[in-house]
């Protein structure tokens, strides 16, 4: 690409109206089959009950937050979505290649029963079987008749939607981040702290045989503050992908660290912790504990923090 062919990219780019990758949204949105009409997904209550959904168990009816361009919709809705505003609602088919795949016949496979747990033996049991997730279909004496595709392989879908907001709020945006990742979002919010860290000093450059040293600096650092709840802690996607999730969300807000402080409820000395969450934090010796909290202190326990307030 030429030099006056990057500038008039550039000037494109500046000058593009309505969404565009990286913006945060909220969308309003129903997901369905086109042949049964079988509504998988809904942010409309009225629509959930009329598919007798609505009572399944945390479902959420509010809009939900997404990053345009991010991967969090099919990619023929990000192209739909940017240059879009806010009130703009379209509808969008979903081929089955861009869904969930084609149906694969081979994926239709007969196995062992020994292989499938005694209170899984019935038609309709979701079984995972070598690490693969399936489906029973049939099952007769010793063998199991197995769907290995995705429920709605070879599909085609529907996805209507309709753009509620554009989130601009940076503690809003970290919440969309974690609901996209969790069914509970817990409590958070942004500040930005001093901390005393060691920095590189370089020498004068006149002084040839000067080395580098370090001194102690005061610098700020925006950080996130995550309300690790018991249930946050219990949670498997949390534990298996806190850290992932944090580098998501100082990368994309832009912030500098992410501290997770756990609340520990009950039992003599640590009954005052949950206090300590809410911004009045007593005793200097319990601020520098918790000051520098990360996400591998999450599963501490106890006596482990009790420990390290004596210290």
């Amino acid at each position: 690409m030429s030099e006056n062919e990057a500038e008039a990219t550039d000037a494109d780019d500046a000058d593009a109206e309505g969404l565009q990758d990286g913006d945060f949204v909220e969308l309003d949105y129903t997901l369905r089959t086109t042949d049964e009409d079988d509504v998988i997904d809904t942010t409309h209550e009225s629509v959930a009950e009329e598919a007798g959904i609505a009572d399944e168990e945390n479902r959420d009816f509010t809009p939900r937050t997404i990053i345009v361009g991010d991967g969090h919709v099919f990619e023929s809705v990000d192209e739909s979505l940017r240059g879009s505003e806010v009130g703009d609602s379209d509808t969008v088919i979903i081929s089955p290649e861009e869904g969930f795949g084609e149906y694969d016949p081979e994926e239709v496979r007969t196995v062992s029963a020994d292989k499938i747990p005694e209170d899984d033996r019935y038609p309709g049991a979701t079984v995972q079987i070598d690490r693969q997730q399936g489906h029973i279909e049939t099952i007769i004496g010793g063998r199991a008749r197995v769907n290995f595709n995705h429920p709605l392989a070879g599909e085609e879908l529907e996805y209507d939607y309709e753009i509620a907001s554009v989130v601009d709020d940076r503690e809003q945006q970290a919440e969309g981040i974690l609901g996209m990742h969790l069914q509970e979002v817990p409590d958070l919010w942004i500040e930005t702290d001093e901390v005393e860290e060691e920095v590189t000093v370089e020498p004068d450059e006149d002084d040839e045989d000067a080395e580098p040293t370090t001194e102690t600096q005061t610098v700020e650092k925006e950080t996130l503050y995550i309300e690790a709840t018991q249930q946050l802690t219990m949670n498997q996607q949390w534990m298996m992908g806190k850290t992932q999730i944090a580098q998501e969300i100082t990368d994309k807000l832009g912030l500098d660290r992410v501290i997770v402080q756990e609340i520990l409820d009950g039992g003599g000395m640590m009954g005052g912790m949950g206090g300590m969450m809410g911004g009045g934090m007593g005793g200097g010796d319990v601020e520098d504990a918790l000051d520098d909290v990360d996400l591998d202190d999450v599963d501490l326990d106890a006596d482990e923090l009790a420990k390290s307030l004596d210290e």
